[in-house]
């Protein structure tokens, strides 16, 4: 069947089988036809990761200075906009230097594995319906496995650096990321066992489904607890404050980066920015239904919209989170993800393994699950407020009284 504009404008998924069609009716033997679509999506993955970070560099600036009654860039053109593109190019023309007694090999490799990650996990995320790099099913599996490539990087980063400050930021990596993925991959087991799949596009497809008929199967009205739990637990994963304690400049001045400049510095600063993005797009389609949205099953094309709407407003609540909150202590830190995380995510597998196998109807399991899970968020925190004014109390009884 002939595709024509109209569907090509309506369904971009149709985009690709239609050029692998016209390279094959140019001559091209159907593994070039293969190879060319490949490549051509890879390198739209990469123009998409990097365009997007020179509008989230000002997006943030601009928010947080909004937040905190400052004006943020306003200088180099319209609103600011032009003053990311200024700092490129300072960053592109700095000296690249490399400390004394660095391990080379390891100094030089660190920034390319950040970035690689967000390259790797971007190719996994639906933008619209079938409009995705790699439609992979055991695609949350994988996100779990290519995230460890970032804090071995970081790592990696702050060994060879030579430098006592970049070597505690290493540290804190092994500390930090490897603890707050625990939480992490523990709600991502809730969703999956919920939905029963690993798909990034079939778990948005699953939540098209309508609850009673009338109400969005979205897995934040769901799992309300899995949601809380992970966008608490993504927050450090994208050292975001407060938890940003791997490059807490007070105390580690810059952390495992502190020895980088020019190029390889603008790679990690890219890695921060874009990372956010992308643990923002993971909970869109994880809780908030992905590109799911009215008509979307008419006109694919409005999924774009709704899966950029979604990720855009999550994005901002981790940048109103950045610039309002203060930063955490590392013993602080520490204990809230296994004292609180990690059971309370425990809570949510559990609660979920059981109403899955309830002899009920699916919508009776939703309405359930979701009233649980409502419960458990509440005793959570009522259970965190009353240690904290147990701490805050101690702490004025053991404060001498003046005379």
């Amino acid at each position: 069947m002939e595709v024509t504009f109209i569907d090509l404008l309506l369904d971009p998924s149709k985009l690709g089988p239609w050029f692998h069609q016209v390279m094959l009716s140019w001559g091209f033997s159907e593994g070039l036809a293969n190879l060319v679509g490949d490549v051509l999506g890879v390198l739209v993955i990469v123009a998409l990761v990097l365009t997007s970070a020179i509008f989230l560099i000002w997006l943030e600036r601009k928010v947080a200075a909004r937040f905190q009654d400052r004006l943020g860039p306003n200088r180099a053109g319209p609103y600011g906009l032009f003053q990311t593109f200024g700092d490129i190019v300072k960053l592109l023309t700095k000296e690249d230097v490399v400390p004394d007694g660095a391990d080379r090999v390891s100094f030089n490799i660190a920034p390319a594995l950040a970035v690689f990650q967000i390259f790797m996990v971007a190719a996994v995320l639906p933008l619209a319906p079938h409009v995705i790099g790699a439609d992979l099913n055991i695609a949350l599996l994988y996100i779990v496995a290519i995230s460890g490539i970032a804090a071995t990087g970081a790592l990696m980063a702050g060994w060879s650096s030579n430098n006592k400050y970049a070597l505690l930021g290493g540290f804190r990596v092994v500390a930090q990321l490897l603890s707050y993925e625990i939480p992490l991959i523990l709600v991502m087991l809730a969703v999956v066992l919920f939905a029963n799949t690993m798909g990034m596009n079939s778990l948005a497809e699953k939540q098209g489904e309508l609850i009673f008929g009338f109400f969005p199967g979205w897995y934040i009205f769901v799992m309300p607890l899995a949601f809380v739990l992970f966008f608490v637990a993504a927050l450090a994963e994208g050292e975001r404050a407060p938890f940003d304690l791997l490059e807490a400049e007070s105390e580690l001045v810059a952390g495992y980066f502190v020895e980088y400049s020019g190029m390889k510095f603008a790679w990690f600063y890219l890695q921060f920015f874009v990372n956010s993005l992308l643990l923002s797009a993971i909970i869109t389609t994880l809780f908030l239904g992905g590109w799911q949205g009215p008509f979307v099953d008419k006109a694919p094309v409005l999924g774009f919209f709704y899966f950029f709407a979604k990720t855009t407003i999550v994005l901002l609540s981790m940048i109103w989170v950045r610039a309002t909150f203060p930063r955490l202590r590392i013993d602080q830190m520490m204990s809230f993800c296994w004292k609180v995380l990690v059971p309370m995510a425990l809570v949510a597998v559990f609660l979920t393994a059981i109403v899955v196998k309830l002899p009920v109807e699916r919508d009776i399991q939703v309405l359930i699950l979701s009233g649980t899970n409502i419960i458990a968020l509440l005793i959570g925190l009522g259970l965190v407020g009353r240690a904290l004014r147990k701490q805050i109390d101690s702490h004025k009884s053991a404060v001498p009284v003046s005379r």
